[in-house]
């Protein structure tokens, strides 16, 4: 049954929305997608439900086709499961909590493990019943501290999120590949490009861990690759560790009184000149700087920690929150720094006096680059000095290594694929290997083929399906607005009539019923006493791939055709209009 704009509850903007950062934000709520609610809360009007059901059956058949099993959990979950798993703590603040008149603690669901493996617990039993993959595409809900971005990232979303149940760890290689392939295509039917990287499983656990990106300028995250095949988010980058060399004969550490000394660069310079090396001269990267951190632990204790990394570098928050988790991380502030005068001195930190059996007690931990034997410039823990050739292993020893530095391009690959070249993307999708984690938790056990109780392995596999459609969104516009792809738009053919003459009206209506009769899906722009510039304007923002135009021409059975997704338009004779249709 044609879709009919007079009834369509639709009310097109001419103007961006006040608060829209990015293209799909602007353009979807200004064509009458999705209307904003409150930060990060979109309702859904009908043309935006229709795109996000479109690609919701293009999740679904793909699921299905490879064996997962579709049920439907609630959001609102009580707190003992997640207690079980630490997550009711390790979430934080991302988690939006509360309680019931009673008092009971629930939660709004931000991801399910807890709940399907609950669910498994409940109906299997033994070996028999494994392996089995059970799948929903559902709401989530995460508190985000700055919703931004429209649906990119928001505070309710909704996700395919899948489960995979085995008994051993080759079953669970086998679920999380028969997954990993059905992402694949998936993204591909939708038309969406996508770099397989190797990521960080957060507060999911796991041994094995890929996200899905979508490479996008306003991506939230940054990845790297090599021209060799290495692909990794830069928080699951591994720092290839520096040689270790000779502690043995290598020259005396050396003050060196540096006043004048407020950059890395003049630092430098000043120990090429006062204290320079026999081999070559010092750079940036043989500075050693040191970062102090500040560490909440989910207890609320405040731990200050110590990173030495090379004074080229800079310390990589959201690296650092991967290496420290599940601890908040932050750059120390003067609290810190008061309560440790005799170990903080600003600009001329060093670790001779650092390190958890230290008097300090300050743990002291140091890029993978600082190998023993390596020889630095730093400071000496006294205002205007700074010490050179002071020796890893041989003048300080640190408590560990951690992997906080940025990321650059030109970095070798860890695998020795070649250099790396950075790129922003957008997650799409993330597989993970959970491993027993949960399983363990919650005590999901089942027979084996002895007789006694065996511990299943969990798989699980998330798509954002609201932050796809905004994806298609940034991927899909012109100056003039969406251009939907046809695998997911909203409608196939968008049939306009124009002008006041009725022949135009008749000849629109003719051509719906040609075109519902081929199984064409249609919009007809039917509004009375609205301007041809207003529906043309409309055509244009709301992106259905084929427009057709009964106006001027319609007298002499001539209608505009427009593909919107190349911006042709051209005039066609009615009698070749079902064929040009079909070629667009």
């Amino acid at each position: 049954m044609v879709t009919r704009l007079s009834h369509l509850f639709l009310r097109t903007l001419r103007d961006d929305p006040s608060d829209a950062e990015v293209t799909s934000h602007k353009l979807l709520v200004r064509a009458g997608y999705v209307r904003r609610q409150s930060p990060g809360i979109f309702a859904w009007l009908p043309l935006g439900l229709r795109v996000r059901r479109r690609i919701e059956d293009i999740v679904r058949e793909e699921m299905v086709a490879a064996g997962a099993q579709e049920v439907l959990l609630p959001a609102l979950l009580p707190r003992e499961p997640y207690e079980a798993t630490n997550r009711w703590t390790e979430y934080g603040d991302g988690m939006f909590r509360l309680q019931d008149r009673k008092g009971a603690d629930y939660l709004l669901a931000p991801t399910h493990e807890e709940m399907f493996a609950l669910l498994v617990k409940d109906l299997y039993g033994s070996y028999k019943d494994l392996p089995v993959t059970l799948f929903q595409i559902q709401d989530k809900y995460r508190d985000e501290a700055r919703p931004r971005a429209g649906l990119l990232r928001g505070r309710e979303f909704t996700m395919k999120d899948a489960y995979s149940f085995d008994l051993t760890d080759e079953g669970l290689e086998r679920s999380y590949q028969v997954m990993r392939d059905a992402y694949e295509k998936i993204f591909t039917r939708l038309g969406l490009e996508y770099v397989i990287v190797k990521a960080d499983a957060g507060a999911m656990g796991g041994s094995k861990s890929e996200e899905f990106l979508h490479p996008i300028g306003v991506g939230e995250d940054t990845f790297v690759r090599s021209a060799g095949g290495y692909a990794a988010n830069v928080e699951a980058y591994v720092t290839p560790a520096a040689q270790a060399l000779p502690v043995g004969g290598q020259p005396e550490a050396v003050r060196l009184p540096a006043a004048d000394t407020p950059t890395i660069d003049t630092l430098v310079a000043h120990a090429n000149e006062a204290a320079p090396r026999a081999d070559r001269p010092w750079t940036a990267a043989d500075t050693l700087k040191n970062v102090v951190l500040a560490l909440t632990h989910l207890d609320g204790t405040r731990e200050v920690v110590v990173v030495g990394l090379p004074g080229d570098r800079d310390v990589d928050l959201k690296r650092a929150e991967v290496a420290f988790a599940p601890a908040e991380v932050e750059a120390a502030g003067d609290d810190d720094f008061r309560k440790h005068p005799g170990v903080f001195v600003k600009g001329y930190i060093g670790p001779q006096v650092l390190g958890a059996d230290s008097p300090s007690g300050i743990r002291y931990l140091v890029d993978p680059r600082v190998a023993d034997g390596t020889a630095w410039v730093t400071g000496a823990n006294e205002r205007g000095v700074h010490v050179s050739g002071l020796v890893a292993g041989r003048d300080f020893t640190a408590d560990g290594t951690v992997d906080v530095a940025d990321v650059r391009a030109g970095d070798p690959a860890p695998d020795g694929s070649g250099p790396l070249e950075t790129a922003r993307g957008m997650e799409i999708g993330h597989v993970f290997q959970l491993g027993r984690k949960y399983a363990e938790a919650l005590d999901l056990r089942v027979q084996d083929e002895n007789g006694k109780l065996a511990t299943v392995t969990m798989g699980s596999y998330g798509i954002g399906v609201t932050r796809i459609m905004a994806i298609l969104a940034e991927a899909h516009n012109d100056e003039k607005g969406l251009a939907w792809p046809k695998e997911i738009a909203p409608f196939d053919v968008h049939v306009v009539a124009t002008g006041k003459d009725q022949v135009a009206y008749d000849l629109a209506s003719s051509l719906i019923d040609t075109l519902e009769g081929e199984r064409y899906d249609v919009v007809y722009d039917d509004r009375p006493k609205v301007s041809p510039g207003v529906k043309l304007r409309d055509a244009e923002l709301l992106g259905v791939p084929v427009v057709v135009v009964a106006g001027r021409n319609a007298a002499d059975g001539v209608v505009e055709l427009w593909d919107r997704r190349s911006g042709e338009r051209r005039d066609v004779p009615v009698a070749e209009l079902l064929e040009a249709v079909r070629a667009i």
